[in-house]
């Protein structure tokens, strides 16, 4: 408790809110009404012509994939609110955004009223006893029934003003604009009630919500600060990792000198990448051992897997996409069969990473990052596969499609057949074409795989490989990229466009 001395040094503070609810029901396109309107005085101004696109236009698939942290003015006050994700893949992202808030909003649709996160979402925010407000979405919807919304809340626990209980809530439309404005007033409302303040000669210190490391700027942490001031210079600890704040900016990418609870900042300067959810101080803070992580220890340590075992190397473009992607393979259909993820990690696809797929049989999988040239080139030499995207859902399905070729031959070389130049004889057909994967060498038995007939699943022929030229000259073996001439022989007629797959 605060002695009368430390009372007097209290300032009030703005306050920080986090929006949660389903997925679709609307939290990203209020945070972007927002955003845009730039609330003053309780009246909406239109946004500027040429403005960035809203951050659902950004979002990959028009699904919010990380934390943001955005601040606006409302009435000549500022507020800072938390941007969470709605898919179930983010659910402890979400339980972090409502631990460092202050109050909530709980977005509803009125069509379609609680659904599965927003129950989710009201056991989280319980949990935590974060006070919260209910704003009923999708008012200017023809089917928009806010009565049946306030039932649905209300059978889940949620009693509402004027309806059995003391949440507020308030009808929007986060499409138009209407009612939120007079949201905005109930936040600030219950901003009072709550008594928000902090220490200015305290030491600064807040809560790291997300980090990611830059291949030129080095070590990021996004954080909101909740009490001192931060100033750029001091130095900066968490129990994993500390530094100094060499560079400070903040929520617009601004550097700025100093900032105040409750702005949301991005410190340069960590020695290392801290965890997500660490509370960071300008203050010493106990350290403790930073633990590689490696869940796949019968793949590093040698012992053998009891079952078909699919061995993944996951790679995300920030912590908190790394804790969802890990989330939601987890919800993969792998049948009867072992899924082993040898390492996750920050930062772009490496040499290392590859080295590391190489010796551990892995493949990878990369939420929103680049592959280094290195990297790709090693990649296509070993055959490791590499699959990214900026679509959680797309990383799922690949995975699906990795567990369904567990238990066949892997692939050690792979032709892509360009050109046919002569088939008089089936058991001597020679042909041109690109190593597209391993390494293609002669006297080796091959499966013929054809687009829009099976595929590599269902190949529509085999055969051997009789000899191999680049240009005129005879070869043993080619890598990928080279353009060889193959004396083939086979009972099926190769064709332009087949692949021609060496097996281990």
């Amino acid at each position: 408790m605060a002695t009368k001395m430390e009372t007097k040094n209290l300032k009030p503070r703005p306050p920080i809110v986090v929006v949660m609810g389903h997925v679709d029901h609307g939290k990203t396109t209020l945070l972007d009404y927002i955003r845009k309107s730039s609330f003053r005085g309780g009246r909406a101004a239109l946004p500027e012509a040429g403005e960035p696109r809203s951050v659902a236009e950004r979002e990959a698939g028009g699904i919010t994939q990380a934390v943001g942290a955005y601040e606006i003015i409302h009435n000549d006050r500022k507020i800072t609110f938390i941007d969470t994700p709605g898919h179930e893949a983010f659910s402890k992202m979400r339980s972090r955004g409502a631990e460092v808030a202050d109050l909530a909003i709980l977005v509803v649709s009125a069509d379609e009223g609680v659904k599965t996160q927003t129950k989710e979402a009201i056991d989280i925010l319980n949990e935590a006893k974060t006070p919260f407000i209910v704003a009923i979405n999708k008012i200017d919807r023809t089917g928009g029934n806010i009565e049946k919304a306030k039932n649905d809340l209300a059978n889940s626990g949620v009693l509402l003003e004027g309806f059995g209980g003391q949440v507020s809530y308030h009808g929007i439309s986060a499409k138009t604009g209407e009612g939120v404005s007079e949201l905005l007033d109930l936040i600030l409302l219950a901003a009072d009630l709550e008594n928000l303040t902090f220490d200015p000669s305290a030491p600064a210190s807040g809560y790291i919500f997300e980090v990611r490391h830059d291949s030129r700027r080095g070590a990021e942490a996004s954080v909101v600060i909740k009490n001192g001031i931060l100033k750029r210079g001091q130095n900066a600890y968490t129990k994993t990792a500390n530094g100094k704040v060499k560079i400070l900016e903040n929520f617009l990418g601004e550097n700025v000198n100093e900032l105040e609870p409750s702005a949301p900042a991005l410190i340069l300067g960590f020695e290392k990448l801290p965890q997500v959810g660490e509370v960071f101080s300008t203050e010493p803070i106990v350290q403790t051992i930073s633990v590689r992580r490696i869940l796949a220890k019968n793949v590093i340590g040698g012992a053998k897997a009891e079952k078909p075992a699919l061995n993944l190397i996951l790679k995300a473009s920030d912590a908190g996409s790394l804790e969802a992607l890990s989330m939601a393979l987890k919800a993969v259909d792998r049948g009867d069969k072992q899924m082993n993820v040898i390492e996750e990690s920050v930062g772009d696809a490496t040499d290392g990473d590859l080295q590391n797929a190489i010796a551990t049989g892995a493949h990878i999988i990369g939420f929103k990052i680049k592959v280094q040239k290195g990297a790709k080139n090693l990649a296509e030499a070993h055959g490791v596969k590499i699959v990214t995207s900026e679509v959680i859902y797309d990383l799922m399905k690949a995975v699906e499609e990795f567990f369904k070729t567990i238990g066949k031959p892997v692939a050690m070389g792979e032709l892509e057949v360009l050109a046919v130049f002569n088939q008089k004889k089936l058991m001597e057909q020679l042909v041109g074409g690109r190593v597209v994967l391993g390494t293609f060498r002669t006297k080796a038995s091959f499966e013929i795989a054809r687009a829009g007939q099976g595929g590599a699943e269902n190949p529509v022929g085999n055969g051997k490989v009789l000899g191999l030229r680049e240009k005129k000259t005879e070869i043993n073996s080619a890598e990928v990229g080279k353009e060889i001439g193959v004396l083939a022989s086979s009972q099926t007629a190769i064709a332009v466009g087949d692949r021609l797959i060496i097996r281990k």
